[in-house]
């Protein structure tokens, strides 16, 4: 199996099933609004101008979006498309956010720690969906929340951590060895 290339201006729409991935990509390509859910078994994907660009005047280029399925058994189609992305807009629905705290943080931990984005720096956004529905969580909640559970998950050491570690203190030189301890005083008389 090959890997796509992407093309440079290529932006990566990720986060949970359900989060809005697919809604946003019709948003930013014709400016509808679908109703309902709308499930991808495949990436959505295509180069256009952005609808809120197209009354603009002056050189606008258009831009590749791809909007990878959120399912945990589709996500490995999302390493097609990153290895080249300019950007990640990494999704959150801001009504499920609670239940599905845990996996959230999780995927975005494995975007964040992909080889790929942290060599290039690839700049992550992170965006808080459906925040317009009067049950849903503020962004800032969102963000406290979400660095926690991240602070968690990596201070709770998965064991690919804990010998990544131990592999790095393998590397390290020896402490030094501590410092002879001072002369005696001379005895007074």
């Amino acid at each position: 199996r090959f890997l796509r290339r992407a093309k440079p201006n290529t932006i990566v729409l990720a986060g949970l099933s359900g989060s809005g991935k697919t809604v946003i990509f019709y948003q930013l390509r014709d400016g509808s609004s679908h109703q309902g859910t709308v499930t991808s078994m495949d990436p959505n994907e295509g180069t256009f101008m952005l609808h809120s660009e197209t009354d603009k005047k002056g050189k606008i280029k258009p831009v590749h979006i791809v909007d990878v399925p959120g399912h945990s058994r589709l996500r490995p189609k999302l390493d097609e498309f990153l290895p080249e992305a300019a950007g990640v807009i990494f999704i959150v629905d801001a009504l499920d956010f609670l239940p599905n705290i845990q996996a959230v943080a999780e995927y975005l931990y494995d975007i964040l720690t992909k080889a790929c984005i942290v060599k290039r720096k690839t700049p992550v956004l992170i965006v808080c969906n459906k925040t317009d529905k009067v049950t849903a969580h503020s962004k800032e909640f969102i963000r406290k929340q979400l660095e926690r559970e991240l602070y968690d998950t990596v201070t709770i050491l998965p064991s690919f951590c804990l010998s990544l570690m131990n592999s790095l203190s393998a590397l390290s030189p020896p402490p030094p060895p501590p410092p002879p301890p001072p002369p005696p005083p001379p005895p007074t008389i």
